[in-house]
């Protein structure tokens, strides 16, 4: 009997028909259900009947304010950047397709409990009501989400890890080309691959500060936290302010990386909580021996031989003439996928939590967490990776863990390297549980802080002291991280005040003290003084500029002329791979120089050179010093300055702009009632036209917050306008 394919189209077009028609009818359920309250900043505060509801309506709000930017972050998680952007993505997109992104995220969507997949489908309602209902916004790709594709968002950053692999890029190899609907593909640019990596592990190349203090360093006897995440001000990742409140228990306020559905960091009425970067070792590479060319999928393990798992996917890139489409085979072994050799051995990467997934459940329980117990208990679920936690609460609590996910593995072997594939002895052995990471609850020194730094400092000036961990007692792939400026400032700052009232606490969270000033000034003055020994003319020439600088109160302020020159000082020395004599000395008298050919003179204020600038939310429009921006005290951080504002210079303009650094800072205290006061970099929104695309601007450019609105009283005191998403 030949097949009715005109019965069969017609079948399966009636069910996606009333696929669609129920999906909009869960979305106005959902619609209905939900009132976002934006206050006069623009903060949406997302009220529902549910928690899905509620999520529902941080989707719609995410969309509202930057749906361009969640949609490009949505295509290149889902591993189609290349339709867009060309080869410059194709390794990107090949990398997510070789770590099976979307495999592992439907997989992990069918397992997941229902309430839990609910709040997936919910985000994606969301996006898709929003596009409904907005037929004047054009997707360029994505007319719809669904719901395992919230999963692929959240997992595609863990590959990222791939970064801290070690691999040359003459190493890497994406999976292998075996057709294209043209004659030739062009060579792969790794320069997307290489970018992403960078962009991917902003957070930590730039830093995030966090700090909390007990009743023992508090005025009022409240715990109080600073959570203080430095990223990219522009492209993926930007921090998304929200408040979520539910019937259903649901009542967190902070930030959502723009694309997800949840709160990240940010606090409740109960307690609150921050992360920082970590360098624990989450992702290992094996050396794989193929060594059967008459069974070219068989690889040694042991005393037998395996068979690889191979697998052909196609991506679609855009070029001059089109759209082509390109099928690519990949492989994979039992450690994880094939992606390059080293000395004749092929290179599987294994990236810790890449299959289990998990962080939409520990994400849901944190924002959840009522006390203590509860929060340790979502941080006991080991789904996070590269990221350190502080935790304190209206109990007087404060809680800090130095990792999360950290696989369990043999000390017989280097793990900063890659290790034989072929030994079971390199086999990861199950997780570190909580209690086996550094931690620390409610130290004697009244605070905890962490800057991406080591975690034996964590609680004290001393490693030696009573609130010191052993170095001995964690394995070295678990606590890598050595020391670094922001923590510096950071210990110093907590340490010389005795007690913080609230507002001292606020005043601390943008404090410009440049903390790597004395050192870089001593080592500065020492290298006059020999010159002087050897060249008195050449140092008389240089003498005025020392002298400013070591007369300087070492304080980042807008008309500082010395933190201009100590700063542009300081990058030039840190970028300088030459001989160490002179160096800094070297380095002022080009910053000298520079700055006289661009100002006219070397005597620039530091306000007049480092500024705050909105661009396009993608950061590809280039700053103008003609345009208009506002000047910011705030420094890198290799200098040391926990208001931590990195600038970079634009080709053909004088001045230097923003592109990471301090995005979404707060200040809360746990007492009786929740007390907090935040600010973003710019503003709620990214569009030009909005009320809310700069509103914030001048409060972070000065160092200012706004209070946060937590109660239903508070943001109806200041409410600009309520709406159930759709409705006008």
């Amino acid at each position: 009997m030949k097949p009715n394919w005109k019965l069969f189209a017609a079948t399966v077009l009636c069910a996606l028909l009333t696929f669609s028609v129920q999906a909009q009818q869960s979305a106005q359920t959902l619609a209905q259900q939900v009132t976002i309250h934006r206050d006069t900043f623009g903060v949406p505060h997302i009220f529902g009947k549910s928690d899905a509801a509620v999520i529902f309506g941080l989707a719609y709000a995410q969309c509202e304010d930057n749906f361009w930017q969640l949609e490009t972050d949505y295509i290149s998680a889902l591993g189609r950047a290349a339709e867009l952007e060309g080869e410059r993505s194709l390794a990107r997109d090949l990398t997510f397709r070789l770590f099976e992104i979307e495999r592992l995220s439907k997989a992990e969507y069918d397992r997941l409990p229902a309430n839990l997949r609910a709040l997936c489908d919910a985000f994606a309602a969301g996006v898709n009501h929003f596009i409904a209902r907005h037929p004047e916004i054009k997707p360029r790709l994505l007319d719809r989400l669904e719901g395992w594709q919230v999963l692929a968002f959240a997992r595609s950053g863990r590959v990222g890890g791939v970064n801290r692999l070690g691999l040359n890029q003459n190493e890497i190899q994406l999976g292998k080309l075996e057709t294209t609907d043209k004659a030739e593909a062009a060579p792969m640019n790794f320069d997307g691959l290489q970018s992403w990596f960078v962009e991917s592990h902003l957070e930590v190349e730039e830093g995030s500060n966090m700090w909390a203090v007990s009743g023992r360093k508090s005025a009022s006897g409240n715990a109080m936290l600073f959570i203080n995440p430095h990223v990219g001000f522009f492209g993926g990742g930007q921090r998304y302010e929200a408040h979520l409140n539910s019937d259903e228990g649901l009542n967190a306020y902070g930030f959502a990386i723009l694309g997800t559905a949840y709160i990240r960091t940010g606090f409740n009425q109960f307690l609150g909580w921050s992360h920082t970067n970590n360098y624990a070792d989450t992702a290992d590479v094996y050396l794989e021996s193929f060594d059967d060319p008459a069974n070219p999928l068989s690889y040694k393990y042991g005393n037998e031989h395996r068979t690889a798992v191979e697998w052909t996917d196609t991506v679609k890139v855009k070029t001059e003439q089109g759209i082509e489409v390109r099928r690519y085979r990949f492989r994979k072994t039992h450690h994880g996928p094939i992606i390059g050799s080293r000395n004749g051995k092929a290179v599987a990467a294994r990236i810790a939590r890449l299959e289990e997934g998990g962080e939409l459940e520990q994400r849901i329980l944190m924002n959840r967490a009522r006390n203590l117990k509860e929060f340790r208990a979502a941080l006991g679920k080991l789904s996070l990776t590269g990221s350190n936690t502080l935790y304190a609460d209206n109990k007087g609590n404060i809680f800090y863990v130095h990792g999360n996910a950290v696989p369990r593995r043999s000390a017989k072997f280097d793990w900063t390297k890659p290790v034989d594939g072929s030994t079971p002895e390199t086999e990861w052995q199950g997780f570190h549980a909580l209690e086996e990471l550094p931690l620390f609850l409610n130290p004697k020194s009244g605070f905890l802080q962490n800057c991406n730094s080591t975690a034996f400092l964590t609680a004290s000036s001393n490693v030696t002291g009573q609130d010191s961990l052993s170095k001995e007692k964690f394995p070295a792939y678990m606590v890598p991280e050595e020391d670094t400026p922001r923590a510096k400032i950071s210990r110093r700052l907590l340490t010389a005040k005795k007690k913080f009232t609230f507002d001292e606490w606020t005043k601390a969270a943008t404090d410009t003290t440049v903390g790597e000033a004395k050192q870089g000034i001593q080592t500065l003055a020492e290298e006059w003084e020999q010159l002087k020994r050897e060249d008195e003319a050449k140092a008389e020439e240089i003498k005025p500029v020392v002298l400013m600088l070591r007369e300087w109160d070492q304080i980042a302020r807008l008309n500082s002329e010395a933190t201009t020159l100590f700063i542009l000082t300081l990058e030039r020395a840190n970028a300088d791979k030459g001989d160490a004599k002179f160096k800094m000395l070297r380095a002022l008298e080009k910053t000298v120089a520079d700055l006289e050919l661009k100002f006219g003179t070397w005597r620039v204020q530091w306000g007049e050179i480092n500024r705050l600038q909105r661009v396009h939310t993608s950061g590809n429009e280039p700053f103008d010093d003609k345009k208009p921006s506002l000047p910011v005290a705030g420094g890198p951080s290799f200098a040391g300055v926990v208001f931590t504002f990195s600038a970079r210079a634009e080709r053909g303009q004088q001045r230097r702009y923003g592109t990471a650094g301090n995005t979404f800072v707060a200040v809360a205290e746990f007492g009786k009632t929740l007390r907090a006061q935040s600010v973003l970099v710019f503003g709620q929104s990214a569009d030009p036209n909005s009320k809310h695309h700069l509103n914030q601007a001048e409060l972070y450019a000065t160092g200012k917050f706004k209070p946060v609105r937590f109660t239903l009283a508070e943001i109806k005191a200041n409410l600009e306008i309520a709406y159930q998403p759709g409705r006008p």
